[in-house]
C-alpha cells in the first residue's frame, strides 16, 4: 500500500513520519482556513487558539504538499497521523484526489473539517483571529508559532498567502 498525505498547514514543516517523497500539489474543493479552535495543541479549552483546516468550497483549491510515507511504515504513520489529527474528532479523515505538481494524480489521507462540529468556528474576520492567535498557548506551543512557521513554509514553496502574510504582521504587533 502506498500512503500519500496532503498537507497544508504544521505537516509541511512537521509531518511526524518517514516521508521518502514530497511533491506540491493542489486539492480542489477545499480551502486553508483558520476555521477550527485548538484546544489540545495550540489553545487549550480556556484559551482556545486557532489551527488551519480543509474547509469544503467547491470552487476552490488548497495549494501545499503530498507527502509519501516511507515503504513500510504506512501503518505507523497513519496510526500516527490519526492520533496527532483526530485528537478531538474535530476533523474528519477522507482520502482525496489531489494533482501533484509533476502531472501525477493521488490519493492522498486528508485532514477536513467538521462544520458540524463544536470546534469549526466558521468564518472569522482576520482581526478576530489575529486576536485569538496572539495570545493561544498550548501542548505544542504557542498559537503564533504555529502561523509564523506555515506562513514560511507556504512561501518557500512558492505559494505565498496574503492572509497568512497578514496575520503574522498582526499577530507580531499584537505581541510587541
Amino acid at each position: 500500500m502506498t500512503l500519500w498525505v496532503f498537507g497544508y498547514a504544521s505537516l509541511l514543516w512537521n509531518p511526524g513520519f518517514e516521508v521518502v517523497e514530497s511533491q506540491p500539489a493542489r486539492l480542489t474543493g477545499y480551502t486553508r482556513s483558520f476555521c477550527m479552535y485548538s484546544i489540545h495543541h495550540r489553545g487549550t479549552e480556556d484559551l482556545p487558539g486557532l489551527v488551519l483546516a480543509l474547509d469544503e468550497h467547491p470552487a476552490a483549491a488548497c495549494d501545499g504538499l503530498a507527502l509519501r510515507a516511507a515503504p513500510g511504515t504506512e501503518e505507523a504513520a497513519l496510526e500516527y497521523l490519526r492520533e496527532r489529527e483526530l485528537v478531538s474528532a474535530a476533523y474528519l479523515e477522507r482520502f482525496l484526489q489531489v494533482d501533484l505538481q509533476d502531472g501525477r494524480t493521488a490519493e492522498a489521507v486528508s485532514y477536513v473539517i467538521d462544520r458540524d462540529h463544536v470546534q469549526y468556528t466558521g468564518e472569522l474576520s482576520l482581526e478576530r483571529q489575529a486576536q485569538i492567535i496572539a495570545k493561544a498557548d498550548g501542548g505544542r506551543g504557542p498559537n503564533c508559532e504555529y502561523l509564523y512557521n506555515t506562513a514560511a513554509h507556504l512561501d518557500e514553496l512558492g505559494v505565498p498567502d496574503a492572509d497568512l502574510h497578514w496575520l503574522t504582521q498582526r499577530v507580531k504587533d499584537l505581541r510587541a
